[in-house]
């Protein structure tokens, strides 16, 4: 008889301890809290390997290639916490001839891109972050410099005479 309260007070302290351990989670969980006007997108074509970035106010919508991208919402974190954005995307794509189709709807997070991402043969877009105005474009990298070629080059010393048996 005496088991049986042993048993009760084990599993309420196993369920207080699960209560607080998700308490705690939670509270130290970053929340984009910040509302911004442009989401900041990365878009690639899975055919030629190219990443775009395109920059999109809120409630305006850009086209890559057969997709249309609206940007509904953009959410960042305060610059003192750890970085997190969230935007919600309505993502459209038309193909040629073909009728819409709406490929995404919902919230996409730059942190963790694959909770939930768009199912695409062709193109992924994914969350890069939320700001304030649009970026300067980021220079590309000048490609390394050529050596000089010489104009008469130096001739490969002569092979060695071959022996006959």
């Amino acid at each position: 008889m005496r088991c049986r309260p042993v048993a009760v007070l084990a599993r309420s302290l196993l369920a207080g301890l699960i209560a607080a351990g998700i308490g705690a989670a939670g509270a130290g969980a970053t929340q984009p809290t910040v509302e911004m006007p442009y989401a900041l997108l990365r878009a690639l074509d899975k055919i030629t390997a190219r990443v775009t970035r395109l920059d999109v106010p809120v409630g305006e919508t850009v086209t890559f290639g057969t997709l249309s991208v609206t940007v509904r919402a953009c959410f960042g974190s305060r610059p003192e916490e750890a970085p997190e954005n969230a935007a919600f995307l309505e993502i459209v794509d038309t193909p040629p001839g073909q009728v819409e189709r709406l490929a995404f709807s919902g919230w996409m997070f730059s942190s963790s891109p694959s909770i939930s991402a768009m199912d695409h043969a062709v193109y992924d877009v994914w969350v890069d972050h939320c700001a304030y105005e649009p970026e300067p474009e980021e220079p590309l990298e000048p490609p390394p410099p050529r050596l000089p070629i010489p104009e008469n080059p130096p001739l490969p010393p002569p092979l060695p005479p071959q022996r006959q048996p």
